[in-house]
């Protein structure tokens, strides 16, 4: 039997009449002009070796805090006054990244001219020694695409997903492949073309966010999408891909549905469900296409340990490391700006305690799916 969730719907109404308000994702950069701006890169390094000189490459540091700003109805976004990092030919330090740079623009170039797609994974195997590992393979490409202003989608270069989605969404894939999402006990992995889909079908009331796969399949086992109301579930499995980002993303655009997320009451579920929320400092020069600051914080909420009564026995005392990082995101803008959000990471802080979602089955064995989410659904219970 299905539940009403008056709170929900009432939510979905209040985001329909607001998404004027909204920015909206940035158009997708021209073929041509992904090959204009490869051209003047390489234009300038001819210039500077007719001048004797040892070319230079003009990159932006994707780990520094100091060159994104919080920008409340975006997210993490890239500065306009960034200082570029400059990566030398000449240097032995930065001599080998250079010559992968210019390797991978070949390709990219040759992949746009010709209008066809390879996979990150594709190309490294095609010289696994050249490159070394497919994480160097992975950074090269995120810095040519800031390089260059272009969205990672039109460099012709895809990603192998490692997300799920299930729950009641029908699609069309850009070949023209039908995927229907509406099996109870499987999902479906994420596209490694999202920008490709179309044809969007659903009924579902609200997207549910899930941290971690282990609870994502248990929502499958307990068949939560059919037991509640219409509804989708997403999960990038830890620390989300991009697709996984990209797709939450697509649907909220499509559907203008609520999307809640669920992650483990500690510093690590907080920092991700902040990445699909706000986004990342790595990834904040495509933040447009990336987040959805409307992601609204379902649980396991802090608070919920004490009002749940979870048991001590249940709850992981806090290491260093967690001090560490509950410390930093107390001083992130994106925390500050939410009094709802900072009091709960604050009781989480003076707790010293962390629980992850599996915790609720101590409480009843199907705790989670029954009582837990049903209730948090139907009477509001979010931030």
């Amino acid at each position: 039997m299905a539940y009403q969730f008056t709170e929900v719907d009432k939510l979905r109404e209040a985001l329909c009449e607001s998404l004027e308000t909204v920015d909206r994702c940035q158009e997708d950069i021209s073929s041509q002009d992904v090959l204009t701006r490869i051209e003047k890169v390489i234009e300038r390094i001819v210039i500077d070796v007719s001048k004797g000189e040892a070319p230079v490459l003009r990159l932006i540091n994707r780990s520094c805090w100091n060159n994104v700003r919080f920008q409340e109805s975006v997210g993490l976004v890239l500065k306009d006054d960034v200082s570029p990092k400059y990566l030398h030919c000449g240097k032995p330090t930065t001599a080998t990244k250079f010559a992968l740079i210019l390797k991978i623009l070949s390709i990219i170039y040759k992949l746009v001219q010709s209008d066809s797609y390879a996979t990150k994974r594709d190309i490294y195997y095609n010289d696994p020694q050249l490159f070394g590992s497919q994480r160097m393979l992975d950074s090269i490409v995120d810095d040519i695409s800031c390089m260059l202003k272009v969205p990672r989608r039109s460099l012709h270069i895809l990603a192998t997903s490692k997300g799920f989605i299930s729950g009641d969404l029908c699609y069309l894939e850009e070949d023209g492949t039908k995927v229907d999402c509406n099996s109870s006990s499987t999902a479906v992995s994420v596209s490694s073309n999202v920008n490709g889909i179309r044809n969007i079908v659903s009924s579902a009331k609200f997207i549910l966010i899930v941290e971690k796969d282990a609870t994502f399949q248990r929502l499958l086992d307990d068949d939560f999408c059919a037991r509640l109301s219409p509804c989708i579930i997403i999960t990038g499995k830890g620390v989300p891909d991009v697709n996984s980002r990209l797709m939450v993303r697509k649907l909220w655009d499509a559907l203008h549905v609520p999307v809640f997320a669920l992650v483990d009451a500690d510093p690590h579920g907080i920092e991700i469900m902040c990445i699909y929320k706000y986004g990342s400092v790595s990834m904040a020069f495509e933040a447009h296409s990336l987040t959805v600051p409307s992601v609204l914080w379902l649980g396991l909420l802090p608070s919920d340990i004490q009002r749940y009564r979870v048991p001590e026995e249940a709850l992981i005392p806090f290491a260093k490391a967690d001090e560490r990082k509950i410390s930093s995101l107390r001083s992130r803008s994106y925390i500050t700006c939410q009094p709802t959000w900072e009091r709960e990471v604050e009781t989480m802080q003076n707790l010293k305690r962390k629980a992850e979602i599996q915790c609720l089955a101590s409480i009843a064995p199907h705790f989670l799916t029954r009582v837990y989410l049903p209730n948090k659904l139907r009477y509001g219970g979010w931030i």
